[in-house]
């Protein structure tokens, strides 16, 4: 070991020990539980975000649990009724979140806007969103912001077009719903079609873009203690300071981590009024 790796690690350890709650809750907190919305399968999930719980665990001293959800709706159903300490979930859920249950955002993509998209088979005849009227959209959920919510508010009222979405649980469903010649776009998002494999995102192509909002926050509800969450957000803003966790944060699309902050990242979104545009008495 170098003299400079081994100081880096020597400024590390100093660090995580100056942290006040982890000196003074390790070892007899209670666990905190993590819910990460459903836009990938369960295992998928699991791979990203189980190594991302565990780093949280070891350098705040309080267990991090992976809650992993079946759906996008099941995920809402959780988060509105506060089953969650810490979230990970799109803007307009940051809103809904915070009005049931003032859950407040800690960290947020620092670099990277969030679009929705809508994409077509490559070989589509389709070319612009007016030829969609009357088509059959799949969707990943109603709520979904980018991929979903946004997308349908703004064909409407922007773009007069009337769709048939049809609800397909996961952004990757949607994708391979479009190739399989079930529907004739799919709502979707940048990063989550960059995630997809090279040969199957070669069979899409995007025809719309939404404006940009404040990508996903990690979000902590008001019973996380104030130590915690500064805790937590010290860690993630800081990725350099843990050995790994910044290729863990690149793996979920957070590698500029930044604070966040509910009144100028996800409050203009209630402007948009999106409310007449949320369902949540769909299938689970």
């Amino acid at each position: 070991m170098t003299a400079g790796t081994l100081s880096r690690w020597v400024a590390t350890a100093c660090w995580l020990l100056a942290s006040p709650w982890a000196l003074a809750q390790a070892g007899n907190a209670q666990p905190l539980r993590l819910g990460v919305v459903p836009q990938f399968p369960t295992l998928e999930l699991q791979r990203q975000w189980g190594p991302i719980a565990s780093a949280l665990t070891e350098a705040c001293g309080q267990p991090v649990i992976l809650q992993v959800s079946l759906s996008i709706p099941q995920f809402e159903t959780q988060f509105l009724a506060g089953e969650f300490d810490l979230a990970y979930l799109n803007p307009y859920h940051a809103v809904m979140a915070n009005r049931a249950q003032g859950y407040l955002p800690l960290v947020r993509e620092g670099q990277r806007e969030l679009k929705g998209i809508l994409v077509v088979r490559a070989d589509s005849t389709v070319r612009s969103v007016s030829d969609l009227a009357g088509q059959r959209i799949a969707y990943p959920a109603p709520n979904a912001f980018g991929a979903s919510l946004y997308l349908r508010a703004l064909l409407e009222r922007e773009h007069r077009v009337k769709t048939q979405p049809d609800y397909v649980r996961t952004h990757s469903n949607a994708y391979r719903h479009v190739i399989a010649g079930q529907a004739a776009a799919a709502g979707g998002v940048k990063a989550t079609l960059a995630s997809e494999p090279p040969a199957l995102a070669s069979q899409l192509r995007v025809l719309y873009e939404t404006p940009p909002a404040a990508p996903h926050p990690i979000v902590a509800h008001p019973r996380v203690s104030p130590a915690a969450q500064a805790c937590i957000t010290r860690i993630l803003t800081h990725p350099e300071a843990l050995p790994g966790m910044q290729t863990l944060l690149d793996a979920v699309h957070m590698s500029h981590p930044v604070v966040a902050t509910y009144a100028r990242d996800y409050q203009p979104l209630e402007r948009l009024a999106l409310e007449q545009y949320v369902v949540m008495d769909t299938k689970p």
